[in-house]
This record gives structure tokens, sequence and C-alpha cells, in this order.
């Protein structure tokens, strides 16, 4: 079994809105939503990948925050290890190079889009959260 990981920024904008990205025609899995981010390439740690990632697919800077959660996507081939992390852009505005569409939504309104199965856990993590908490989890 072959197992990739992959990273994923959950941003926060100051009013508490979080960016959804709609994953592009040329990507798999495309018209899905999901929290940007990507692969980890060799030598990087999980931080250095979604720094890179973001700069590479929004065209802005963040920095990474808490983890959040991971989730092994058994049904992906290769098997996906998607590691999602709170963040805050610290410079620029997203700018959707990759992506054909982004959004910003409440944390309780997530389920709102289709998300991409490997994003799913997390999403209805952040969902859940938001029903039962009354701050946000960062």
């Amino acid at each position: 079994m072959s197992l990739v990981s992959v990273v994923a920024a959950i941003i926060r904008s100051p009013d508490g809105l979080l960016l959804c990205a709609q994953r592009g025609p040329g990507m798999s899995e495309a018209g899905y939503w999901e929290f940007p981010g990507g692969k980890v390439c060799a030598g990087e740690t999980e931080q250095q990948a979604l720094v890179r990632e973001i700069e590479e697919e929004l065209n802005c800077r963040i920095t990474v925050r808490e983890h959040f959660h991971t989730h092994v996507h058994p049904h992906a081939a290769p098997t996906i290890s998607l590691a999602c992390y709170f963040a805050t852009i610290i410079d620029g505005s997203p700018i959707p190079l990759e992506h054909q569409a982004l959004c910003w939504l409440a944390q309780a309104d997530l389920t709102q889009l289709d998300w991409a199965p490997a994003d799913r856990p997390a999403v209805q993590r952040l969902v859940n959260l938001s029903r039962h908490a009354k701050t946000e989890p960062y």
C-alpha cells in the first residue's frame, strides 16, 4: 500500500469565515471543494509544505497554527493521509491560481458544499464543533 502525505490549510478570515477552494478542471476530483494545500515533498515538514502549497495555489503567505485533524483516506489510490492545520493569512489575498473558485463560509455552513471525500471528516468535525462550542477552535 502506497501512502501519500497531504496537508491542508483551514484558513480563517478576521471575521471568522473559513476559506474553501473548488478543485479546477485539470485536478483529480474536479468540482469538489477542499481546504487548499497539497503533497508533502521529501525533506519538508508538514508546515513547510503547507506554506509552499498556499503560495503556489493562492499567491499569498500564511502562518501555520495548530494541527486540527489527520485522516487516512484509504479509498483513494494511492492512500492519502490528510493533515489539516489552522492557518492565518499574513500577506496577500487568496487568488485561485489552480482552483476554479474560492469562497468564505461560516464554520457551521461548511456542509452546504460538495467536499472532496478526503476533506469530509475534517469538515464534519468543524461543523460539529461549531454546534457544541461557544467559541471557535482557535
